[in-house]
């Protein structure tokens, strides 16, 4: 095993110490396994297999390391590489999430340290092994390798290595290992605060290697994609293939926001040499031919390990608010989630306590729902049909207007049509004209004659016709009242599912809420029943003095439309809308007997109609009767105002010992989910308070350095421009200013883009009462006369425990 030992001029001002310690502590989240729940800033190493990834890893990192340890072939490996006055390796894994809590304690155990490189080899070797690679014929492993390596001259950088995208299978590498590598490159890449280092070989025409393909797909417009060509030594001087390399590393053939870097490789075909050699040959190859025209800020692994440092730098500074109030949003997550478990459970009293909590959120959230006060985050956006469905005054209401509606168009059985009527009737009625229903109710009083005198009717008729013509009362009358219970069911499946945790609001709602439901929706079918017999059985009784007045309405139009036609029969006029002149002597008293001599000599028809008007007009007081009994009585009296009393503290109070165990017991499945969530709440309150520390601290993004000046120097080279070989010749001899050695991640912008203000919240696991505390954040960014960026705006937020 061999150590390249680096120039630390340039390294040594690269990062103050505020910076050095940020990005420890974002390693320190990555190990806790905080990755797994939010995105963390990081930089990953793609490329396709044998396109010199590992030689690129081996240069940056200054570690030979041995080929037998396929270090990057089987799993993601991440590589942090930190000064140190002790040279030292240690070696850990991250178990993935899918892990079992038996397989991620035991794979979180594994730690193993080296004060020298001799033994690295073994170690990899010993995860691999822990991991189950070598023991079970696996693949591939989603858990992550961790190397640290430490050294008075290694650079501040962290870099998480992807395996190799495999072209095509082969015997040792199947079709689902090809997917299998394909699907967790591209799971890295999408993570949003990933910066995407692509290498491509120059052995391979670029537009054929799969990792541009991807990168594109995860990155389109290349903000965060630094492209990488390796073994440039194998082109032919003065080819094609050349010059289109050399296009490509000047970022004019595939444009990346943060351009290109070339790198060469280490010729393992020439025998084994040292990263020192390496090196040396690097400068020579550099400084001659077509190549010498690229910046020295573009060329190299000094130049790259500088760029790589102050790119993590700058991507961690620049993305810290917004994982802060990711975290912060994670953390509210979870607590919501561990307050709906409730405290464990293990005896009845505990169980008990539980539910009475239950029963008292439960009864207070109906409530308010039955009031129509949807002020609770329980209702959500009533855009949505889960926000309508838990706003059940509102469906109720809506329900009701439906249900008159239907019942007015469609609860008479017979349909009176007249000549302007052309509305289509349902299925379940009849259409009839008022000559033909008066032939049928002439029929009726034949058949059921008293001892009534010509030219009237038995009142009983009125009673017949009309529990004729509301049959249709009934259907529609269930229908609403399932409509309704249905509604309410589904409201009270959601607010039981948001007072409790899954397993115990499952089983109030079976045990509890639905059986009670049931009785409920009884008690609607019995009043309903009652209210409808009322009409459908009784006589027909009324004192509503709209039932007069629609009746002495229907017969005067009765009466105008005879004048009307005695009129125009006399006049001989069409209509009685436009004047009519009258040529000739009117006889008045011929005019006055044509008016009252309009009778109906058959005195059967003439009670036919009496009977007919007298019960329309009756029909019509009983529906709105009907309709508000149903509405007032029946929905809102026996079903809404029930719905608060289903499940009460009271009710949980009486509730028999072996039910409340049967429903608050805590079942092996909330055990378990609490263990998770405490877990990861741990995880991210740990989180939460490291990256709080660095609110505030000026420095951590800049745009001055070897990082700036490689960007500058790739925009000038896509305008075309070039420099001199005295450039690369100095770059290589002295090495960057250290006193200008502070980087940046991001291209230099024409106008700073202001950061959102944001509030940084404390979370403990247990809540402890805090102080308010002034809290600066990077809500924006102005320019000095120099050009230097500084960080600038604070906000005066409390720190304050989630509710």
């Amino acid at each position: 095993m061999t150590l390249t030992q680096f120039k630390t001029e340039a390294l040594e001002g690269l990062c103050t110490q505020e910076q050095l310690d940020l990005l420890d502590s974002i390693d320190t989240l990555r190990s806790q396994g905080i990755s797994h729940y939010v995105s963390l800033p990081q930089i990953i190493v793609c490329g396709d297999q044998s396109s010199g990834k590992s030689s690129v890893l081996e240069a940056i990192s200054g570690v030979s390391f041995p080929v037998k340890s396929s270090l990057c072939t089987r799993f993601p490996t991440e590589l942090v590489l930190r000064k140190n006055s002790q040279v030292g390796v240690r070696v850990s894994i991250v178990p993935h999430q899918s892990r079992s809590d038996a397989e991620q304690h035991s794979l979180s155990s594994f730690c193993e340290s080296l004060d020298d490189f001799n033994g690295l080899a073994e170690l990899i070797e010993n995860a691999k092994a822990a991991m189950g690679i070598s023991t079970h014929g696996k693949a591939f492993s989603n858990d992550l390798l961790r190397v640290e390596v430490s050294g008075p001259d290694r650079p501040h950088l962290t870099i998480v290595d992807l395996p190799g995208l495999i072209h095509s299978e082969t015997r040792q590498q199947s079709a689902a290992d090809v997917q299998l590598v394909q699907d967790v490159v591209q799971s890295y890449m999408r993570e949003p605060r990933s910066v995407i280092l692509a290498v491509v070989s120059a052995k391979n025409d670029f537009a054929n290697q799969i990792v541009l393909r991807l990168a594109r797909d995860a990155d389109p417009s290349g903000i965060r994609t630094l492209g990488v060509i390796s073994k440039p030594d194998v082109l032919v001087p003065g080819s094609e293939s050349e010059a289109s390399f050399v296009s490509l590393a000047k970022n004019q053939e595939v444009e990346f926001r943060l351009g290109w870097h070339v790198l060469k490789n280490m010729d393992s075909e020439k025998g084994k040499s040292s990263l020192l050699d390496r090196n040396v040959r690097e400068c020579e190859f550099f400084s001659q031919g077509i190549w010498k025209e690229l910046p020295p800020s573009l060329v190299g692994v000094d130049s790259l390990r500088t760029r790589l440092s102050g790119l993590l730098l700058g991507q961690i500074a620049s993305e810290l608010p917004s994982l802060i109030n990711e975290i912060n949003a994670k953390v509210k997550s979870c607590q919501l989630q561990l307050q709906k478990l409730g405290d464990p459970r293990a005896t009845v009293f505990e169980q008990r306590s539980y539910l009475l909590h239950i029963g008292q959120a439960f009864q207070s959230l109906v409530k308010a729902a039955v009031e129509g006060t949807y002020s609770e985050p329980f209702f959500g956006d009533a855009k949505t049909d889960t926000g309508c469905q838990k706003r059940i005054r509102a469906v109720i209401q809506n329900l009701n207007e439906q249900f008159t509606k239907k019942i007015s168009l469609r609860g008479h059985s017979r349909h009176v049509i007249t000549d302007e009527d052309g509305r289509l009737v349902s299925k379940h009625q009849m259409s009839i004209t008022r000559d033909e229903y008066v032939q049928h109710i002439e029929m009726l009083l034949k058949k059921t004659r008293g001892r009534e005198l010509p030219g009237t009717y038995n009142p009983m008729i009125v009673k017949d016709l009309f529990q004729e013509q509301c049959a249709p009362w009934g259907d529609i009358t269930q229908s609403h009242i399932d409509r309704a219970w249905a509604a309410a069911r589904d409201f009270l499946q959601h607010a039981v599912c948001y007072v409790a945790d899954g397993a115990t609001s499952k089983t109030i709602f079976n045990k509890i809420v639905l059986p009670a439901l049931g009785s409920l929706r009884h008690a609607l079918e019995k009043g309903s029943r009652e209210f409808l017999m009322s009409h459908q059985r009784g006589h027909p009784i009324t004192y509503n003095h709209y039932f007069t007045e629609t009746l002495q309405d229907t017969r005067a139009d009765r009466q105008n439309e005879a004048f009307r036609e005695a009129l125009q029969s006399y006049f001989g006029a069409d209509t009685l809308s436009t004047s009519h002149p009258v040529g000739h002597t009117i006889n008045l008293w011929g005019l006055y007997n044509s008016l009252v001599q309009k009778s109906t000599p058959d005195m059967t028809r003439f009670a036919s109609e009496e009977a007919l008007d007298c019960m329309l007009a009756y029909y019509k007081v009983a529906l709105k009767r009907f309709v508000d009994d149903i509405a007032t009585e029946v929905i809102e009296i026996k079903l809404l105002t029930a719905l608060p009393a289903l499940f009460t503290p009271i009710t949980a109070f009486e509730m028999p010992e072996d039910l409340v165990s049967e429903i608050a017991g805590e079942s092996e499945e909330s055990q378990s989910l609490r263990e998770q969530l405490n877990r990861k709440l741990w995880i991210l309150t740990k989180g939460s308070d490291t990256c709080r520390r660095f609110v505030g601290i000026r420095g951590l993004d800049t745009n001055d350095g070897p990082g700036s000046r490689a960007q500058q120097d790739q925009e000038a080279l896509s305008e075309g421009s070039c420099s001199s070989i005295e450039l690369l010749v100095e770059a290589v001899g002295s090495g960057y200013d250290s006193e200008s050695a502070v980087l940046s991640c991001s291209p230099t912008l024409s106008e700073p883009t202001p950061q959102p203000e944001y509030a940084i919240e404390q979370h403990t696991v247990e809540p402890t009462p805090l102080s308010t505390t002034s809290v600066s954040s990077m809500s924006g960014k102005k320019k000095n006369k120099k050009g230097k960026t500084k960080v600038q705006s604070s906000v005066e937020s409390p720190l304050r425990y989630p509710e």
